[in-house]
């Protein structure tokens, strides 16, 4: 096992007019679990691709470890690959279609049952092992050509594109759990295409955000919810996703309308004057039971009662604002509140890309 890194790697379906993926460069560290997270089209599948050698690409290069493979076959790559639908030997039984892999690769008799018995047991197929896939419903076909991919441990990634599709969702979370075990086990480089924020967050060590063929963020899925360096990541991630309102810098502050919400902090030196956007998750959003000042008035437009949490939403300056608060809060629609940002969890934007974030104001800047 080793790093995959790509070097300038991008690729064009229409002979460089458009790029479904843009080039760039990008190293995977071995035995990492990574979510590469986005909408339909963004182009996770074709990065997917051009790391198993199932698509070569318009340029650059591709690297595992030391050895260049941007020309050498997937057979030859030794990586395994998990497809969104099952692919199976639909005539074998699912003990031989898990060993599959092994025997083709000439592994001991002993080797291939205790691994098959392994994985088996972690995937919740035991009692299925005599039985023909063909026999099986979708989602536990799914299952096992899941398990095919995770059954070799000497690999040198698992690559994995939306394998729990077709799974039924009440199984999918026991199934992201067993992923995980079985990473901790065997140490594989994971790569998981997904557009499910919550199976991108809870699996991977690393999420990498993607849109329209460009990676816009990556990092830690603690970090991607608390500090989107992207608008697209602060609305893709998290439900809801954060709120976005156009405010004004003046003289450092940060205004919506009359009203000051805070001191403009800039992340690379002072912010000069003019436009930006806010954006803050609805969890750092606070209505204070008692009005205080600097406050944002906005118009409280409906309530939805989630269970365990409400979300507040209302209208300012024509735009929506939605806060999460707890279920012992009531507010009636069409009151008028004052909403408050928590300092440094509010964020300032320019050109969809952070510039910024807002602390507290000082007692003398509150007017």
């Amino acid at each position: 096992m080793a790093d995959i890194h790509l070097d300038g790697v991008g690729h064009s379906y229409d002979g460089g007019r458009t790029w479904a993926l843009q080039p760039m460069t990008r190293t995977w560290r071995d035995g990492r679990a990574y979510a590469l997270l986005g909408p339909s089209g963004c182009g996770k599948t074709t990065l997917l691709n051009i790391i198993s050698g199932l698509l070569r690409p318009t340029v650059g290069r591709v690297w595992f470890g030391n050895r260049e493979v941007t020309t050498v076959p997937t057979a030859a790559r030794n990586i395994a690959q998990v497809f969104q639908f099952p692919v199976l030997y639909e005539g074998m039984s699912v003990y031989d279609n898990l060993a599959f892999p092994l025997r083709n690769r000439k592994h001991a008799r002993a080797d291939v049952d205790r691994r098959v018995r392994a994985v088996s047991r972690l995937l919740g197929l035991d009692d299925h092992l005599p039985r023909r896939v063909r026999r099986l419903d979708p989602g536990r076909q799914q299952i096992v050509s899941l398990g095919r991919g995770l059954v070799r441990s000497d690999v040198a990634a698992v690559l994995l594109d939306e394998p729990l599709t077709v799974v039924d969702p009440g199984v999918r979370w026991t199934l992201r759990s067993t992923l995980k075990e079985i990473h901790r086990d065997t140490g594989h480089t994971l790569i998981y295409v997904t557009h499910d924020q919550t199976e991108a967050l809870t699996f991977a060590d690393e999420v990498v955000v993607l849109q329209d063929g460009a990676v816009v963020q990556s990092g830690e899925p603690t970090e991607l919810f608390l500090s989107p360096a992207h608008e697209f990541v602060g609305h893709f991630i998290g439900s809801p996703g954060m709120n976005m309102i156009p405010a004004e810098l003046v003289d450092g502050v940060v205004r919506v309308g009359d009203t000051a919400v805070g001191r403009a902090v800039g992340d690379d030196g002072a912010l000069a004057a003019g436009p930006a956007r806010i954006g803050v998750r609805p969890e750092f959003v606070r209505i204070p039971a008692v009005p205080a000042l600097p406050g944002l008035p906005a118009r409280i437009t409906g309530i939805d009662r989630m269970g365990a949490y409400h979300l507040v939403h209302a209208e300012v300056h024509g735009h929506h604002l939605t806060a999460k608060v707890d279920t012992g809060s009531w507010y009636a629609p069409g009151s008028l509140e004052y909403f408050h940002f928590v300092p440094d969890r509010a964020f300032l934007f320019r050109g969809a890309v952070r510039c910024g974030s807002i602390s507290a104001l000082d007692a003398t800047e509150d007017a």
